[in-house]
């Protein structure tokens, strides 16, 4: 089993800002001496002073040892020249996202280096392979992608390139976990893992806006409340900031020779070209001036107390809802996928058709759909969205026996696949197709996308629960109602669900 590189290696950092200063104090923490080296003497020394800062503030709440902390500060030591880091044996670059960049700064540092010493970028974005292919020693040049904060965040893709040794790929891969991270293997394609495969997040969402279901403050309160996400797409794009946020999804589209899975959007486009970056600039999708009001969703209020109660056959993925509605003892049995009747309107799932669709398909007028939820139990806000042909009186029956269970309902235009389910499946699809195409095994998808941005599931566990033949269906809907490429199936999930087997 290969091993870890030592504690007793020098490790070589080079840039010292956000991301090469965590990356330096992540190394020293886990007892190597660190080279820190920058072009820059002033971006050096805040560098120095802002580990002490974090390592100190570690210290104060008891999370680390006060001599093992002052031990791990003294050993980050900052370097004036590229040569000083001919001792180490692992060398990390977090400099600018360029690819020219990149190959020469790899291209001095194999004139300075060991034969032995592994060449890591913590690139985002960039090929493994293409940084690697100048180089007369490409074997030994790996992607090493921290997250920010990379000393609070747990995962580092480990990304070989074509030319990568396995042995490289190995050692890197435990000198991570030594470090206390969680790291997962992937394949030098666009985005790897993380990057890719959160693409639909935000996609989704922008997609809703655009089609004027709801409003941003709407959707976000949904995928918070709804889906389990600490955040919503719209507050989180805010918060990385559009300008970074957009040049991903551009970088990730162009790199997949314009697959419309990965369309940019113009709402973005035009923020961006605004100036409304987010939270930086003060302005995004919400306004963060001191007296700006604070955005909240829309809350259904067309709602009345429902005389009558029929629930429909039990299903695990919504057991619950029908609990919190009200158990009944009587069973409708001939309505396939019915949740609930409520005096005369017909509660269902969202499949991926619009409720007016399922209207037409079942001969039922007063049909309301709502959206997925991870845990109808808990869930303190729900979407609805009702058939064209439904009467208003209907729809205010449920959403009356929503409200009454204790949920805020959240309007949402007939859209197919709504808000959660259309998302959550695109994110299924996305990481069925990373795993089909020998990107990565589909428990580092899952562990990822848990660890990389705070999925409450991983994506393929999560589609596990809903199930694979109801991801399915949802696709295929979605695919023929929009008639777009964007929504195909991901081959493993078809195959999956005609086999009857399971990601995991």
């Amino acid at each position: 089993m290969t091993q870890a590189i030592q504690t007793s290696a020098i490790v070589g950092v080079i840039g010292a800002g956000a991301m090469g200063a965590g990356i330096a104090q992540v190394a020293a923490l886990a007892g190597h001496t660190v080279l820190l080296y920058d072009l820059d003497a002033k971006a050096l020394d805040k560098a120095h002073a802002g580990i002490a800062t974090n390592v100190q503030r570690s210290i104060d709440k008891k999370k680390l040892d006060p001599t093992a902390g002052q031990e791990a500060i003294d050993r980050v030591r900052t370097v004036a020249n590229l040569a000083d880091l001919r001792t180490a044996s692992l060398v990390i670059e977090a400099v600018a996202e360029r690819l020219d960049v990149k190959r020469a700064l790899f291209g001095e540092l194999e004139g300075i280096v060991t034969h032995d010493c592994i060449l890591a970028t913590n690139t985002s974005s960039i090929s493994i392979t293409a940084i690697a292919a100048p180089l007369q020693h490409p074997s030994r040049v790996i992607g090493m992608h921290f997250f920010n904060p990379a000393p609070l965040m747990a995962l580092v893709e480990v990304v070989r390139g074509l030319a990568t040794s396995e042995d490289v790929a190995r050692t890197v891969y435990a000198t991570a976990a030594a470090w206390g991270k969680k790291p997962v293997h992937t394949k030098s394609t666009p985005g790897f893992i993380v990057n890719r495969v959160a693409r639909p997040f935000y996609a989704e969402g922008l997609r809703i806006l655009n089609e004027q279901a709801a409003d941003a403050a709407s959707i976000d309160t949904l995928m918070r409340d709804s889906g389990g996400f600490r955040m919503g797409p719209f507050e989180l794009m805010d918060l990385i900031g559009h300008d970074v946020n957009f040049a991903v999804t551009q970088s990730v589209f162009n790199a997949y020779f314009n697959d419309p899975r990965f369309t940019p959007s113009l709402i973005q486009q035009e923020l961006v070209n605004a100036g409304f970056l987010g939270r930086k600039t003060g302005r995004g999708f919400y306004d963060y001036a001191a007296d700006a009001a604070k955005p909240a969703a829309r809350i259904e209020t067309n709602t009345r107390t429902p005389s009558k109660i029929v629930r429909g056959e039990s299903a695990p993925l919504y057991a619950h809802l029908q609990a919190r509605i009200g158990e009944s003892s009587q069973c409708r049995d001939d309505l396939p996928g019915l949740i609930a009747q409520i005096d005369n309107a017909y509660l269902f799932l969202t499949d991926g058709r619009t409720a007016t669709e399922r209207a037409h398909a079942t001969g039922i007028d007063n049909v309301v759909l709502i959206d997925l939820a991870l845990d109808y139990a808990n869930a303190p806000s729900v979407a609805l969205t009702r058939a064209r042909q439904c009467a208003d009186d209907a729809y205010a029956a449920v959403a009356g026996a929503l409200t009454t269970a204790g949920y805020a309902v959240v309007p949402l235009d007939d859209i197919a696949g709504m808000a959660v389910m259309r998302t959550v499946a695109m994110l299924v699809n996305e990481a069925a197709d990373a795993v089909n195409q020998g990107v990565c095994t589909s428990a580092d998808l899952d562990l990822a996308m848990e660890k990389g941005v705070n999925y409450p599931l991983g994506p393929l566990a999560w589609g596990e629960r809903i199930g694979i033949e109801r991801i399915h269906d949802v696709l295929l809907h979605l695919a023929t109602h929009y008639g777009e490429d964007r929504y195909r199936a991901s081959p493993l999930i078809s195959a999956l669900r005609y086999a009857g087997q399971r990601f995991h």
